[in-house]
């Protein structure tokens, strides 16, 4: 049985940092927070911030000033009629300065108040299937960072899109405000949200029975495709959990099988066919939930594992996503007592940094599960078990169910930072990573739709091998 390799990974959008390495243009990214990144998590400088060109556009936009300058040679501008220059050539100046890089997310950070920067260490559930009044509050007062929808916020085609579109309207009037994440669960299978008019899509483990894992890509990419046609740029899938325990109530058909190498080859896979539809992939649960006999949704499971043991098995496939270009890993609600023998995998440093940033080498985005769940709301204070799972290394804090839930949360992260538990760098460090996110899959607030349902039923179609 192979052990995950301990080695570092060099981040970033997987086509576009070999594309860069390709052709010379990869630059250092500058200090984070007065901190030098270390060379495998840098990532390219941003040269614009959300509303910035893509590469296209400003490939365009330069041909555009070439041909621009050409014409006006032809044209005979004033600079040819210009007095020449005789001011004799200088030697370099070699005690000036060297030109200082700016960092725009870093000073977007900066410009934000508290409650912007807690908002975003936010996604939040919903109730109903319109924006009303409560939707408003939460991102006009508590500036959340995006939104999480299940099945009962989903009725419809055209009611999901104009839920999307509303909150993104809603989004757009505020001052300064950053794009939302819009998130669901789409894994395929038992877990699938979108509306009865998409064709289904099958459960992670049918997938891996087709013995193909490029097919895996495909699905992902016809997921992906689905999902950007509604407006969502965030799927909580796919699982990386090993299926290794007969008796797991709440994995089963959702992992890709009960070997790790099965797990990775088809879980990667899918991983990047949603990254190509710029959807942003969120790996789970680490450090892995397929060992429990207790469903998380309503109590603590408990892996009574060794580290050793984890490293052999369940720890693989994240280790391997982690090489492989993962954006972001959500954290599990399960004890691990021979890692932290006090606090579940959500909320121990000795697991998300630990294990998960310093041992594996990650520095993307870090997602709680939910917050709301049993194995959190039998056991702690919803508002502390935040704090503690953002002093433990998370960034986003999800709380997917109930208005009340997320103002406790939210209360008690401020609190926390106003306190100094929460260390300002600490916050800074966690915005920092998600606007960072945002910017590199260039979300945006405008508005989607309408969706053409026979076209992507057909792109699932062919994904999935049907025949015509």
């Amino acid at each position: 049985m192979r052990r995950y390799r301990k080695e570092k990974c060099t981040k970033g959008r997987p086509n576009e940092r070999a594309n860069e390495r390709a052709n010379g243009r990869s630059k250092p990214e500058p200090a984070l927070f007065g901190k030098e990144k270390p060379a495998w998590c840098r990532r390219p400088a941003s040269g614009s911030l959300f509303a910035g060109p893509r590469r296209a556009t400003i490939r365009f936009a330069m041909l555009g000033a070439a041909l621009l300058a050409f014409a006006s040679i032809g044209a005979g501008c004033a600079w040819r009629d210009a007095p020449p220059n005789n001011t004799p050539d200088r030697p370099p100046d070699e005690s000036a300065p060297p030109p200082v890089q700016t960092d725009p997310i870093r000073e977007r950070v900066a410009a934000m108040s508290l409650e912007e920067k807690l908002g975003q260490m936010l996604i939040v559930g919903i109730d109903g299937t319109v924006v009303n009044d409560d939707v408003k509050q939460l991102i006009a007062n508590d500036r959340v960072g995006g939104f999480i929808l299940y099945k009962p916020n989903i009725k419809s085609v055209e009611q999901t899109v104009e839920l999307l579109n509303g909150l993104k309207q809603t989004n757009r009037e505020q001052a300064d405000a950053v794009p939302l994440f819009l998130s669901v669960d789409q894994e395929g299978g038992t877990v699938s949200r979108l509306p009865a008019a998409l064709k289904a899509i099958p459960s992670s483990r049918d997938i891996a029975k087709t013995g193909d894992a490029a097919r895996a890509g495909a699905i992902g990419g016809a997921i992906g495709e689905e999902l950007a046609a509604f407006g969502f740029n965030v799927n909580f899938a796919p699982v990386l959990d090993v299926d290794s325990n007969p008796d797991n109530p709440v994995i089963g058909s959702r992992s890709f099988g009960p070997t790790a190498d099965v797990v990775s080859s088809y879980g990667i896979s899918e991983m990047h066919g949603l990254q190509a539809q710029r959807i942003i992939p969120v790996v789970k649960h680490f450090p892995g939930h397929g060992d429990t006999s207790v469903d998380s949704h309503l109590d603590l499971p408990v892996v009574d594992k060794t580290l050793d043991e984890l490293r052999r098995l369940e720890l693989i496939p994240f280790a391997d996503a982690v090489r492989s270009e993962a954006d972001a890993v959500m954290i599990a609600h399960i004890l691990l007592p021979q890692i932290d023998p006090e606090l579940p995998a959500s909320m121990s440093s000795r697991i998300v940094t630990g294990m998960l940033r310093e041992e594996l080498g990650f520095d993307g985005v870090v997602i709680t599960d939910d917050m709301t769940m049993g194995a959190i709301t039998k056991h702690y204070d919803i508002g502390q078990a935040a704090v503690r799972s953002v002093r433990a290394g998370s960034d986003i804090v999800l709380v997917a169910h109930g208005r009340d839930h997320a103002a406790v949360v939210l209360a008690a992260l401020k609190q926390a930072a106003k306190s100094g538990e929460l260390p300002a760098e600490m916050i800074d460090r966690s915005v920092y990573r998600i606007l960072s996110l945002k910017e590199r899959y260039k979300l945006s607030d405008d508005p989607c739709g309408p969706v053409d349902v026979a076209r992507i039923n057909a792109a699932i179609s062919a994904a999935l091998g049907d025949r015509p």
